[in-house]
């Protein structure tokens, strides 16, 4: 994928400036306050993660010994060693989380919610797994079982993402769903994973309607023609996923340590927000229009 590394550069950048200006704020107050500084700063840092992301590479050492020494070398400078790069990576994790929330997309009143894996480990793998023994549990998805986490995204109709929670891999998708949505209101669409008439009742208080698909074993409900389309519209956060574990090396098995694992997740998330092309649908109401056309040419009813 083609990027501009100079505009990704200026723009985390200007937000590390803020963001320290507001750690410094923080900081208890003393006579001896040490900071030490590295030959590449926070910006630079920052910028590594999401080019890694945005490269061809899925591996992040040999991304750091070929790609970015031989293509980069002259637009940072003097580098970290990669063995003191990994060791510093967790002092990224609450930038990143900081910078994701300030890339957050629009609210638009309709959006979409969806769950994936995250797996850490191979099957065979699962009961000699240390580095993420007593946090990373057994789940089931529609591709078997995995031992690992779940990613859960709320994007609107921009492919934008709106709200980003991480859980253990058994957790149920409708527990999340009342605390990602808290200051969401519309329409949101989802699978029959999010089935729950009290998940519904809820939601429908605040002024957040969910709707999903119906099992075979239920009754059928009515529902207008714009939802029947954004509801089909629905793999559209599908899209997302596959850019994200495909494209973009979200899941991979070789973490060795819990604070990066959580650091290479959410710089990918912000790495996808910097994408310039999102998988999107076009407006709603362009659709009933499209499809009352259409409609109406069939049946010969003129105006």
């Amino acid at each position: 994928m083609r990027y501009n590394i100079n505009a990704i550069y200026f723009l985390v950048d200007e937000f590390c400036k803020i963001y320290q200006q507001w750690q410094r704020a923080r900081l208890i107050s003393g006579n001896q306050i040490r900071v030490r500084n590295h030959k590449m700063s926070l910006g630079k840092m920052l910028t590594v993660m999401v080019i890694y992301h945005l490269s061809p590479c899925r591996e992040f050492k040999s991304f750091y010994h070929y790609f970015l020494l031989t293509k980069h070398r002259k637009d940072f400078g003097n580098f970290l060693s990669y063995n003191r790069f990994v060791a510093l990576m967790p002092q990224l994790l609450v930038p990143f989380i900081c910078l994701l929330h300030c890339l957050s997309g629009r609210k638009d009143e309709v959006y979409f919610i969806d769950s994936t894996k995250l797996q850490i480990c191979h099957n065979k793998r699962t009961n000699s797994n240390r580095v993420f023994r007593g946090l990373a549990t057994i789940g089931r998805s529609s591709y078997g079982w995995f031992m690992g986490f779940k990613l859960h995204l709320i994007i609107n109709t921009k492919g934008q993402i709106i709200a980003v929670k991480i859980t253990a891999g058994n957790v149920d998708d409708r527990s999340v769903v009342k605390e990602m949505t808290k200051n969401l209101s519309g329409k949101i669409f989802g699978d029959k994973g999010y089935i729950s008439q009290d998940l519904f009742n809820q939601l429908f208080k605040r002024g957040l309607k969910i709707i999903t698909g119906i099992k075979t074993n239920m009754k059928n409900y009515l529902m207008s023609l714009n939802d029947k389309i954004l509801l089909r519209k629905r793999s559209v956060i599908e899209s997302v996923f596959d850019i994200l574990k495909n494209r973009m090396g979200l899941e991979h098995t070789r973490h060795r340590s819990p604070i990066n694992f959580l650091v290479h997740t959410i710089s990918c998330l912000v790495a996808y927000q910097l994408r310039a092309n999102k998988p999107k649908i076009k407006n709603s109401d362009n659709y009933q229009e499209f499809f009352c056309e259409k409609l109406l040419g069939f049946n010969g009813v003129k105006g």
